[in-house]
């Protein structure tokens, strides 16, 4: 090659410097693809993205291909690099050489290729996969003994090949949601986030509890049947006898309407309308029963305890609710109550209140991993019926009872949450 003009040698170089920076960027590119959206514009028709798709199916042989020619490339440059030293400053020029062409490689063929690469990873990987492609398929048999040689050696040592799991676990869809910025309204970021959550809730968390279930007697007297059919605020009501345990059936009001206004009805037609009803446990996660009711063709369903006995009532309504939002009454409604803001700061908050409601509405952090209710958070925390006047500590909110009914705390006073600091001098104080 000494008689090669050194602009020729450097033409070369140059381009081989190139090259390299084309394999090291084509492999930050390709690995730097964000493989849902890959898969989007696959399944779309995008060309390029299906060659990538298919060149990343098998890493080992990808990898290998692109290590065989960056090497080769990389190796043959430091030759010529070493051939120009040479000639230009004699024995001194072979450290020359390789000190400059370290420098022009580390930026110009790895730092900076890769950097713009896993920036703008499909403007670079779609293109770099047709010839990726095209080196694939006439190298294929030497890429294929560098991987067998590769993979035997792996498995001498006990590695093996892992599976290829694309799935995603409810954690990773949570962060991925979370994450989408403003790709995705902040409304239907949560909605999306309360489908992942309906898992981890139970029936009975949301339930109508049984004391609050309004129902029809069926052997209540025939005008006051029709005077509750007439002023009924629900469209559907249970049908017992006597009382809630003795439940044998649903009525709707839009099928009553025709009873109601006829003057001859007796109680027997209303009977005839009455729908079977539709049991299940209370520790049915809300995601099964959502596609149960859709099974089933139900829209109300009794929840049972394990003795069979009615513990409350659910709705569609209950569940939508969930993943949506309050839509069948007004928030603020139902908030007043059971909530009443003093002016000091601090809420009052009925016995009766649902947790989860609460923490829903209040922004509020309090424990649902057991009860449901204030009484039962109350009950639980105290392990015994408590007196008006004593005040607890419950994730750093101070609850103080205020009114006791019966076995029930019918009131307590609830202020702001104080920070972690101010509750462990709280606690040393009461030490």
């Amino acid at each position: 090659m000494n008689d090669i003009p050194i602009s020729i040698l450097l033409s070369v170089l140059g381009v081989l410097i190139l090259l390299s920076g084309f394999f090291s960027g084509s492999e930050t590119a390709l690995v730097s693809l964000n493989r849902y959206r890959l898969k989007h514009l696959v399944n779309s028709g995008h060309k390029g993205a299906k060659i990538a798709s298919s060149l990343l199916a098998r890493p080992d042989r990808l990898f290998g291909l692109i290590l065989i020619f960056n090497n080769f490339v990389n190796i043959l440059a430091s030759a010529i690099a070493t051939i120009i030293g040479l000639n230009l400053f004699g024995e001194a020029g072979i450290a020359i050489a390789t000190g400059i062409l370290t420098f022009i490689i580390l930026i110009f063929a790895e730092v900076t290729p890769k950097t713009y690469a896993a920036q703008h990873p499909e403007q670079l990987a779609f293109p770099a996969a047709y010839i990726l492609k095209g080196l694939m398929f006439i190298f294929y048999p030497l890429v294929y003994f560098i991987n067998t040689i590769t993979n035997g050696l792996l498995t001498l040592f006990g590695i093996h090949k892992p599976e290829n799991n694309d799935s995603l676990s409810p954690e990773e869809l949570r962060t991925i949601v979370n994450e989408t910025g403003s790709l995705i309204p902040a409304k239907h970021q949560k909605m999306l986030l309360n489908i992942l959550d309906l898992e981890a809730v139970k029936i009975e968390d949301i339930m109508i509890s049984r004391n609050e279930i309004v129902g029809l007697d069926i052997n209540d007297c025939w005008d006051d049947i029709l005077e509750q059919l007439t002023h009924s605020l629900h469209t559907r009501l249970p049908v017992y006898e006597d009382d809630i345990d003795h439940i044998f059936g649903i009525i709707h009001l839009r099928k009553a309407l025709s009873i109601v206004s006829n003057p001859n009805a007796k109680k027997e037609d209303l009977k005839k309308i009455i729908a079977s009803c539709y049991f299940i446990p209370e520790a049915t996660p809300l995601n099964k029963q959502l596609l149960n009711f859709q099974h089933n063709k139900r829209r109300t369903a009794f929840v049972v305890d394990e003795y069979g006995d009615i513990q409350g009532m659910i709705t569609l309504e209950d569940i939508l609710e969930e993943i949506v939002g309050e839509f069948t009454t007004d928030p603020a409604d139902t908030l007043m109550k059971e909530v009443h803001p003093q002016e000091d700061g601090t809420i009052l908050v009925d016995g009766s209140a649902n947790i989860r409601d609460l923490n829903r509405m209040m922004n509020w952090n309090l424990p649902t991993n057991n009860a449901k209710t204030i009484n039962g958070l109350m009950l639980e925390y105290l392990e015994s019926i408590p007196e008006a006047g004593t005040s607890v500590l419950i994730d750093n909110y101070p609850i103080e009872i205020k009114q006791i009914m019966g076995n029930t705390v019918k009131t307590v006073k609830i202020e702001p949450q104080i920070n972690q600091q101010d509750a462990l001098e709280e606690d040393e104080d009461n030490i």
